[in-house]
C-alpha cells in the first residue's frame, strides 16, 4: 500500500460495513488509523538493513509476529485483516475484492493514560510504577531465556554508530556535545574489552530474554492493569536482549522526564520479583546500558533534525539532542570511574 491508498481508505474506506472515518497517524514504518472503537496497523513497503516488510507475503508475516508477541503482554491485539479493493473501493476485512495489504486490529486505548502525557502532567503515581514493575518482572521471569553468543563486535558498532551523526552535531550544537560522543565511545569500548567474561556469564546465567524491545513511556498505558505494546516484532535481536538492558531503557526515560525518583523505585520493586541486579559490576552495566538507550535516542533524534525543513521542528529536535546528550555524559561518568 501506498499513501494515497491509505489517504482513500481513512475517506472512503470501510470496516464491518460502516466508514472508517479514521484519524491517521504515521510512523517511520507504519501507519496507524484510529477509528471510534478500533486501531488498524498497517505496515509499509521497505527494506532496511534491520527490517524487511519489502513484500505482502513479509508484511503479513510480521503482522502476525506482532499479533502473537504482543498478546504475551496485553490483550489489546485482536487480529489481522486484509487490507482489499475492489473496483474503487477500499475496505478492511473480508470480501471479494484484491488483497493490497495487511492490517493489525487493536482495540483504541484512552490518549489520556499513555504515560508519556501523564509524566508530562506528573499524573504518575509510585503505586502506578509498582504495578508496572511487577507486570514488566513477571513477563521476564516468565519469557523464553536466551542463550545466543555475546558478540563483542556487534556491541562496540551498535554504541559507536553514534559516530556517524558527530559532524553533524559539531556544526549544530558545538564541539561540547561532539566530545561527550567521542568520550562515550571510547569508554564504551574499553568497557566491552574489560568485561567480555562478565558479558558472556550474563547469558549463561539466564538474564537475556525474550522481551520487548522497545520499552519506553509512550508504549505505556496506565489503566489499573497497565497495557504495555508495540513491542519489536520485525528483528529478534532488539528483543532478545539482557533484561538489564530493557529496564535500562525504561529508566532512562523516565530520568529524561526529570523522574529519577519514580526510576528508582521501579527498580527497587522490580528486583524483588527478579533479582537480576545483586552488586557493583551489575550497577556499573546497568548505567552502560542507560548510557547505550541514551546514545541511540539522541541519534534517532539527530536522524529527524537532518530530515525537517521545518524551523519549529529543528529546534524541538535540537533540545531533545542536548537533552540526551547530557544524559548519556552523566551515564558515562557512573559507569566508567568504577570500570
Amino acid at each position: 500500500m501506498d499513501k494515497d491508498q491509505i489517504n482513500k481508505l481513512i475517506q472512503f474506506g470501510t470496516y464491518g460495513g460502516e466508514l472508517l472515518k479514521g484519524k491517521l497517524i504515521e510512523t517511520h514504518i507504519s501507519w496507524v488509523i484510529l477509528t471510534k472503537r478500533y486501531a488498524f496497523k498497517i505496515k509499509k513497503k521497505m527494506q532496511y538493513s534491520f527490517l524487511n516488510f519489502s513484500s505482502i507475503s513479509k508484511r503479513k508475516y510480521y503482522c502476525e509476529q506482532e499479533l502473537l508477541l504482543n498478546s504475551r503482554l496485553s490483550d489489546i491485539y485482536l487480529d489481522v485483516l486484509p487490507v482489499k479493493q475492489r473496483i474503487n473501493k477500499l475496505f478492511i476485512g473480508e470480501g471479494k475484492g484484491q488483497v493490497i495489504g495487511y492490517a493489525v486490529r487493536m482495540k483504541k486505548l484512552q490518549i489520556a493514560k499513555q504515560m508519556n502525557y501523564k509524566l508530562e502532567r506528573k499524573q504518575v503515581s509510585e503505586i502506578q510504577i509498582n504495578v508496572l514493575a511487577n507486570k514488566i518482572a513477571l513477563f521476564h521471569r516468565d519469557t523464553d531465556i536466551i542463550y545466543n553468543p555475546f558478540n563483542e563486535s556487534q556491541a562496540k558498532t551498535e554504541f559507536n554508530d553514534i559516530l556517524t551523526v558527530i559532524d553533524w552535531v559539531k556544526v549544530n550544537l558545538t564541539n561540547r556535545y561532539a566530545d561527550f560522543i567521542e568520550k562515550a565511545v571510547r569508554n564504551s569500548n574499553t568497557f566491552l574489552d574489560q568485561n567480555k567474561k562478565f558479558l558472556k556469564d550474563r547469558i549463561k546465567s539466564g538474564f537475556w530474554r525474550d522481551g520487548h524491545g522497545d520499552l519506553h513511556a509512550k508504549n505505556i498505558f496506565l489503566y489499573r492493569d497497565p497495557i504495555i505494546f508495540d513491542c519489536i516484532e520485525f528483528n529478534d535481536a532488539f528483543r532478545q536482549i539482557d533484561v538489564l538492558n530493557e529496564v535500562a531503557f525504561f529508566c532512562m526515560d523516565l530520568e529524561a522526564f526529570q523522574r529519577t525518583d519514580l526510576s528508582k523505585q521501579f527498580m527497587k520493586t522490580y528486583l524483588k520479583l527478579f533479582p537480576c541486579m545483586k552488586g557493583k559490576k551489575e550497577e556499573r552495566l546497568f548505567n552502560y546500558y542507560k548510557c547505550y538507550r541514551a546514545n541511540v535516542r539522541a541519534k534517532v533524534n539527530c536522524l529527524r533534525a537532518m530530515q525537517t525543513d521545518d524551523t519549529d521542528e529543528l529546534t524541538e529536535y535540537l533540545m531533545e539532542i542536548k537533552k540526551y546528550l547530557l544524559l548519556m555524559d552523566y551515564y558515562n561518568e557512573r559507569w566508567h570511574v568504577e570500570t
